[in-house]
């Protein structure tokens, strides 16, 4: 049976998430890299992704962009590999809190932004410290984002925090590498490293 997913990539973005979380689901996919620049710009790839980036997602006839909705979507069309809690509370708190405060103050951090001390309040993440501290409290009171067991919020924002140790946006923070240490060595994530690597080394010649 031909996989009904298909995943728009590239190795070196954030559809490596979106790859991880197709693991973890565990139904068959295929994979679709494009080069950046005209192979996400052509207008075959605009009529699915308007903003010419990836990762996006194609099941069927729907169409999913975004990676943190990538992870949220594939745990509620797949019930039954158990990545959504039944309780979504911290689930989703998480969630978008990945992929919306913690990522923008990285971005900011890596980019040199410094964002004005009477300007802090509108940015809606404080700073990089406040945003750490609020995810080192929530992996020191449980194993997982969303509690006692490995959720989809662990594949999207976890992988957040796997970036940020990786190339030094997050110093030494105990909790937090005591977690990625966690869920880094989950099989799913390393058949999904492995293929998106062998792609780059292919991308690379």
């Amino acid at each position: 049976m031909a996989a009904s997913l298909t995943l728009y990539s590239n190795p070196m973005s954030r559809g490596r998430i979106a790859r991880w979380m197709l693991e973890e689901v565990g139904q068959p996919y295929e994979v679709r890299y494009l080069d950046y620049g005209a192979p996400m710009k052509s207008p075959e790839y605009l009529a699915i992704n308007p903003m010419g980036k990836v990762p996006t997602l194609v099941h069927g006839g729907r169409i999913v962009t975004e990676y943190a909705a990538i992870c949220a979507y594939l745990a509620d069309a797949f019930p039954e590999a158990g990545l959504a809690p039944a309780d979504r509370s911290s689930y989703y708190r998480w969630l978008f809190f990945g992929a919306g405060p913690f990522e923008a103050t990285v971005i900011a951090k890596i980019c040199g932004w410094i964002v004005p001390d009477d300007k802090r309040g509108q940015v809606g993440f404080g700073s990089l410290d406040v945003a750490l501290d609020a995810l080192e409290r929530a992996v020191s009171e449980n194993p997982y984002l969303a509690g006692d067991t490995f959720s989809a919020v662990d594949v999207a924002t976890g992988s957040q925090i796997g970036y940020g140790m990786r190339f030094g946006t997050i110093g030494s923070r105990p909790a937090l590498e005591a977690y990625w240490a966690r869920i880094s060595e989950r099989p799913a994530l390393r058949r999904a490293t492995d293929a998106d690597d062998a792609a780059l080394a292919e991308q690379k010649g």
